[in-house]
């Protein structure tokens, strides 16, 4: 006869968040050093002789390969961010924002009013990780139960801090905003594992900054903030 398990043993696991990430990033890059082998010897493969149908076939494999990589990539955003930092002009950043979302949106992005009010602000930060943060903002925007109307981009300055806010259209909004890009893994679909926003809110807060997000239901409208400190001096 089996022991008896005690009322308050759950068979549950606790696992601390630093565990997981380590977990998951060290798994991540196995599998990709694994899908890099695959892809050199798919090109090695590629240019043996072989016919046109071969040939697609490989070309279908390698694309195959692209994107499980991509997927991969994804996962090793887990954990703090060490920001290279930089001077950085706020109305530039801005700027280039919009170039970048207007590369990787070219269809949504005729839909983004801006606003920019940024003066000759400077920032202290990571570009490269900051348009991840942003694109992120906006590619959520996108894709998750977008209502009806313009996206309202507006950038300006406040005391001695940088303010960033995408108002976007939600006609039905049933999510909490309480703890906004605090919940990984929260919501899990095809290629999306609820990464991102716990993503840009790593990045902000690398940053010194914050990120936030409110929802007006009587104006249908959530309203992404994201803020970050002028450089000293500035």
């Amino acid at each position: 006869m089996a022991d008896a398990v005690p009322e308050n043993q759950s068979d549950s696991l606790s696992v601390p968040w630093v565990d997981t990430v380590r977990f998951v990033q060290q798994l991540s890059h196995d599998l990709r050093n694994h899908l890099n082998a695959i892809e050199l010897q798919s090109v090695y493969i590629s240019e043996l002789d072989g016919g046109a149908e071969l040939k697609g076939e490989i070309t279908r494999l390698r694309e195959m390969i692209s994107g499980l990589t991509a997927v991969l990539q994804k996962l090793t955003g887990l954990g703090e961010v060490k920001p290279n930092l930089i001077s950085y002009r706020a109305s530039d950043f801005v700027e280039d924002l919009r170039k970048t979302i207007a590369h990787e949106f070219p269809k949504e992005s005729a839909e983004i009013t801006w606003d920019i009010q940024t003066g000759g602000a400077m920032l202290n930060v990571d570009p490269q990780l900051l348009q991840q943060a942003f694109s992120e903002v906006f590619a959520n925007a996108f894709q998750h139960e977008r209502g009806k109307g313009a996206l309202i981009a507006a950038a300006r300055i406040e005391g001695k801090r940088f303010v960033f806010t995408l108002r976007e259209p939600k006609a039905r909004f049933e999510s909490s905003t309480e703890n906004w890009g605090r919940e990984p893994f929260r919501t899990i679909t095809r290629g999306h594992y609820g990464l991102g926003l716990n993503r840009v809110r790593v990045i902000m807060e690398g940053h010194g900054g914050e990120m936030r997000a409110e929802y007006d239901p009587k104006g249908s409208t959530l309203l992404t903030t994201l803020t970050l400190p002028l450089e000293r001096g500035g």
